[in-house]
């Protein structure tokens, strides 16, 4: 390992303390540019199943790097953008350069921006997908106001590239992202609170 692979990874662990640009005019309690990466990734992953289209490798690849020029530019959002320039291919050589993993990144870096490819657009849509899977869960510990959003998101849907990803922004919509939670196994349905539960009620436990 050289020196600079080194320093890259402490630079990827400091995108933990880096806040998306939307946090300005709708709070605090938003994903930070590290968790936001992890979740695109899984999203493209999934979008890539329902398309039954690109190579998985290629597609972590981008969604690995996809914003990690934000480490050096910053986040900006829908506001801002008109008021500033960002260099990103200027940061994203800099935070690559000399690692072991310079020309791999960088061409999937580039690949994602011309979004010329089908890896490319699945994991843009992924990119903007996660904005609308936040906003559900903002909804449902009642941050009412993001209701405002619902209008910008409707345009953002019609520019999604890949019509699994229009059927999932449906879907996120009518969903409840604590819904999970009550499906999971746990203590209630299998469990020891189960075993008392029935106990309590004179049934006898299967376990």
């Amino acid at each position: 390992m050289v020196k600079r692979d080194l320093e890259f990874l402490y630079e990827i662990g400091s995108l933990r303390f880096i806040q998306r640009a939307w946090k300005q005019f709708l709070g605090p309690n938003y994903a930070n540019l590290a968790e936001h990466h992890l979740r695109v990734i899984w999203l493209a992953l999934l979008l890539s199943k329902m398309e039954g289209k690109g190579d998985p490798y290629k597609i972590m690849k981008m969604a690995l790097v996809h914003d990690v020029a934000e480490s050096r530019t910053g986040d900006a959002h829908y506001i801002s953008r008109l008021y500033i320039k960002r260099n990103e291919d200027l940061a994203i050589k800099d935070i690559l350069k000399d690692t072991s993993l310079e020309k791999e990144f960088l061409e999937a870096w580039r690949e994602y921006e011309d979004r010329d490819t089908v890896e490319a657009k699945i994991v843009k849509d992924a990119d903007w997908l996660d904005i609308d899977l936040e906003i559900q869960e903002q909804k449902a510990v009642g941050r009412i106001h993001i209701n405002d959003w619902d209008d910008n998101r409707r345009l953002i849907r019609k520019l999604l590239h890949t019509n699994s990803a229009k059927k999932l922004w449906q879907q996120i919509k009518k969903s409840n992202p604590v819904e999970w939670v009550g499906n999971a196994r746990n203590r209630f349905v299998e469990g020891d609170l189960k075993q008392m539960l029935d106990k309590k009620n004179g049934k006898k436990s299967k376990h």
